[in-house]
């Protein structure tokens, strides 16, 4: 049912914008500016290459999301959390100049790392908290728009400005950029939501006998994995474990955990409120909604056939001739450019239509697209034996680049509209933090069978198996739950 006009032309809050940019930008920082920092610094390639372990917090925050849940407000996490990475930030302005300051950049990236994941989640659950279904689809394309602006800033702006001057200008620019920000919400973010257990609590709920019992496990059965690791004659453990990252790992054990959990939720979720344990419920509550096998199913497998896509993309382009500069215009400007149109419009066309009208036209676009690859390859397929034939056609490849990345940007508006249904009131960041970490499954698949797949099959056949991979995904939809209009909520999507 379409919206009513008043409605339809509701503004855009402010805060979508900057809490978004907020978000996106010190994950730029940690992301892509390590691993240049520390090249810089005269880190050795082992230890650059660690840098991706900085990527830990983001698949690891479903941990203590259900903390930014049950204390304080997430308003107060979020303008904490900015606080921290102001602090942060400008330490590592003062201590880039330095000589022997690796090490102490090193920490402060992984608490840089542990701030941002920990401020995701509180915007997550901030915007959810602040916005009806409604509002959340019809502004979701304004997410992708300020967090893609924000990796700009971020990882080219402040890469580039310390290039021209110096490391500790860059951090310093920085820095007065999450300032300003930090500013802007501590005066005027709206307060949206009552406190809950103050947040001192926190702490005594962290040094319970039974938590740091808990904590200490983990720590010796890390350990003693990678002890185990490390024994010579362990081969075959290499190799398995060596197929996926750590954080890989992480997401698939959480993707089975959930689902060996799901079918014991009603034993569960009893027991669970007859204790204090509001940390484990966050969990269960995820568990306890209709139709859960298929929800864990479509959003683990929803990326699925676009993650094979992107794994070889560029691969692919440059064995025809296109150049790292050419993509990087056609992908990094027009293709981001295409990608924020398709989600503004994808989430104003949900708000005013609803997500069931939507969502097969929003999903195929997506997915279809993957063929034109496909095309592409077979077009050009006797390059790959005959190099003398000549290169690509620029603009043939730049179009076929934009218009993939506008279906991509639909389709993710509808994913995330989805993803946030499956959101329950109590434990908005939580669940929150929880879907986005199953909906990387599919990227790590893709990312380790992705090589042997092209390098067996040729890239015509790479891309048809790619969009065969969407189909299971796309299969689940008519089985899955919140599509419809809420009869609690008739005003939203």
């Amino acid at each position: 049912m379409p919206e009513r006009p008043s409605e339809s032309r509701k503004a855009v809050p402010w805060w979508v914008v900057t809490t978004y940019f907020a978000e996106g930008f010190p994950y730029s920082i940690v992301r892509q500016i390590s691993t240049v920092y520390f090249k810089d610094a005269g880190a050795t390639l082992q230890a650059i290459g660690l840098t991706s372990l900085y990527g830990l917090p983001w698949t690891l925050k479903f941990l203590w999301a259900p903390f930014v849940d049950t204390y304080s407000t997430k308003r107060r996490w979020l303008l904490a959390a900015e606080s921290v990475l102001v602090t942060m930030v400008l330490v590592l302005a003062g201590v880039s100049s330095l000589k022997g300051a690796l090490p102490i950049a090193a920490v402060v990236f992984l608490l840089l790392a542990v701030t941002s994941a920990t401020h995701d989640t509180a915007i997550d659950g901030y915007y959810l908290e602040a916005l009806d279904r409604t509002e959340q689809a019809r502004f979701v394309g304004f997410q992708a728009m300020s967090y893609r602006l924000a990796l700009i800033a971020g990882g080219g702006g402040v890469m580039a400005l310390s290039g021209w001057t110096s490391w500790t200008t860059g951090f310093g620019v920085a820095a007065l950029a999450i300032g300003g920000i930090l500013t802007l919400h501590a005066f005027f973010l709206p307060r949206q939501e009552a406190p809950k257990r103050p947040a001192v609590r926190l702490l005594l709920y962290l040094t319970r006998p039974r938590v740091l019992l808990i904590l200490a496990a983990t720590a010796v059965l890390a350990g003693s994995l990678r002890w185990l690791y490390l024994r010579p004659g362990m081969e075959i453990l290499h190799r398995v474990g060596g197929a996926l990252s750590v954080p890989e790992w992480i997401v698939l054990l959480l993707l089975v955990s959930l689902a060996a959990a799901a079918l014991r939720v009603p034993v569960l979720k009893r027991r669970l409120y007859a204790s204090d344990s509001t940390y484990a419920l966050a969990f269960v509550d995820y568990l306890d909604q209709p139709r859960v096998g298929v929800i864990l199913a479509f959003v683990a497998l929803y990326r699925t056939g676009e993650s094979f896509l992107l794994n070889m993309a560029y691969p692919f382009l440059k064995d025809i001739g296109v150049s790292r500069a050419a993509y990087g215009v056609a992908y990094g400007t027009f293709g981001i450019a295409a990608s924020i149109a398709g989600g503004l419009l994808g989430g104003a066309l949900i708000a005013r239509f609803g997500l069931r009208r939507c969502i097969w036209p929003f999903v195929l676009s997506q997915n279809l697209l993957n063929l034109l690859y496909m095309v592409i390859a077979w077009h050009y397929r006797g390059i790959f034996q005959r190099p003398d034939l000549g290169h690509a056609n620029l603009s043939l490849v730049g179009v076929l680049i934009v218009v993939e990345a506008f279906g991509a940007g639909l389709g993710t508006a509808a994913f995330m509209v989805f993803v946030m249904r499956t959101a329950k009131a109590e434990y908005k960041a939580a669940h929150m933090a929880i879907a986005t970490g199953i909906a990387t499954v599919s990227a790590t698949l893709a990312g380790v069978c992705s090589g042997f797949l092209a390098a067996a099959f040729g890239f015509t056949v790479y891309f048809g198996l790619t969009f065969l991979a969407t189909l299971p995904s796309m299969a689940l939809i008519p089985f899955l739950p919140y599509l419809d209009r809420p009869r609690e909520a008739t005003s939203s999507a």
